[in-house]
């Protein structure tokens, strides 16, 4: 069985918003290949480096300066459209004329190598139909409402993670005792997953986000697929209060739902785990706003946003494609090609937030930042992970205000080849 999957914000319909702004830059024809390694020898190379984790590249600064949508090369060689920019990305993100699918799927430009990110995926033809149909299935499953009742049993959670972690040996693992196991035990619950399955849908997860091995990434992707669709096929015969025993009841074809649970499984836990290894290091980096965090813990809701905003575990960008001629920011993106947002390059945008890459819980500003997208490309779950954040990072400093690094922060080893980025280990002790 082989399934594609997003984790990028679910797709929407959204009105066209083409800018009237004449276009600049130089694409190349229609009738030249769109993924032949055409371009310039000098263009920009993703990913950019950065020096510091905790921090975006340096090169997106000129970027935004100068040419907030460029041309660079992508990892694989191929030439896309890098968009950098906060209000390009916006405009990006609800132009229903981008799409996750391609014109041209054979001769689309790749990102990378990856299988989940790495370049096109479902058809052109079927692409909206098919995300209409999943976002009606799915939004009242993640309602801010349901969600918001939800946030009891979270908290129970945390509060019995965090016992644990008290009654346990120092240093400890935060991303074992925290980060991994809150999201997966919530997802779990919520989709009507076996918890005791945890390692072994972890272990496919960790594996189709490495992007060194596509093979081996892709191999991973079709198991996850098939472990899903074993779930819906019990959930037909005995259905409970699950979203997966609701996906059971689609009148879709299995490989669909499969695809459908699959995504939901993956991107319910995995993003999730790294903001709160990076909330928490973001905290540690800046005592200040910690120690306003633990005298005010009515901050805990902007402080959320905050971390959502700065935090940056992968460097990655979200891939999309043309299905005609568009206009982003006043450069014309012919039908076929791709873009990359970069949305951790549009959170830190100085045209927009002031003092950008200033860490502060209190911020509050009119303009919100894209980690979850934008417009109705906004992700669905976009309530569950504030949930869960909330309930972490209102809790974990009131519990342990000593909490600290177990080592130097420049020894935390960064997982470079994973698609959603992050770190190995995150060793505290208080």
């Amino acid at each position: 069985m082989k399934i594609a999957l997003s984790i990028a914000p679910p797709y929407g319909e959204a009105s066209d918003s083409g800018s009237a702004a004449e276009p600049r830059g130089c694409p190349p024809s229609m009738d030249e290949p769109v993924n032949d390694h055409t371009g310039p020898d000098d263009l920009p190379r993703l990913p950019f480096d950065r020096q510091d984790p905790l921090d975006v590249p340096a090169a997106y600064r000129a970027l935004q300066a100068d040419e907030p949508v460029a041309r660079v090369r992508t990892a694989t060689g191929d030439v896309a459209w890098l968009v950098s920019g906060y209000e390009e990305a916006r405009q990006a993100f609800a132009d229903r004329r981008l799409g996750r699918s391609a014109p041209d799927p054979d001769r689309a430009a790749r990102i990378s190598n990856s299988v989940i990110l790495g370049g096109p995926i479902g058809d052109i033809e079927t692409e909206k139909t098919q995300h209409e149909r999943m976002r009606r299935l799915l939004t009242p499953v993640f309602s801010a409402r349901r969600m918001a009742a939800l946030a009891p049993h979270v908290q129970e959670l945390v509060d019995g993670l965090l016992d644990r972690m008290a009654e346990g040996p120092r240093p400890a693992d935060l991303r074992q005792v925290l980060s991994l196991p809150l999201p997966v035990l919530v997802i779990c619950e919520l989709l009507g997953v076996p918890y005791g399955d945890r390692e072994h849908f972890r272990a496919l997860a960790e594996t189709m986000t490495d992007l060194t091995d596509r093979e081996r990434s892709a191999a991973a992707l079709t198991e996850l697929g098939e472990y899903t669709r074993k779930i819906i096929g019990a959930k037909r015969e005995n259905p409970a209060g699950d979203v997966f025993s609701d996906l059971a009841t689609m009148d879709a074809p299995d490989e669909e739902i499969a695809t459908l649970a699959a995504g939901l499984l993956f991107a319910g836990h995995e993003t999730t785990v790294n903001r709160i290894d990076y909330g928490v290091l973001l905290l540690l980096a800046n005592p200040g706003q910690r120690d306003a965090l633990i005298a005010d813990p009515s901050l805990v809701n902007t402080a959320v946003e905050e971390i959502l905003r700065v935090a940056a575990p992968g460097n990655h960008g979200m891939p999309r494609y043309a299905h005609e001629d568009v206009t982003v920011g006043g450069v014309t993106i012919r039908r076929g090609e791709a873009v990359v947002i970069s949305t951790t390059a549009a959170n830190r945008d100085a045209r927009v937030f002031a003092d950008p890459d200033r860490f502060d819980v209190s911020r509050d500003t009119d303009d919100p930042h894209l980690a979850f997208g934008y417009a109705a490309r906004y992700c669905i779950g976009a309530s569950l992970a504030r949930i869960e954040l909330r309930a972490v990072f209102g809790t974990l400093f009131q519990r342990f205000p000593t909490l600290a690094l177990a080592v130097p922060a420049e020894e935390l080893v960064t997982r470079e080849n994973s698609l959603t980025g992050g770190f190995e280990g995150i060793p505290v002790t208080w």
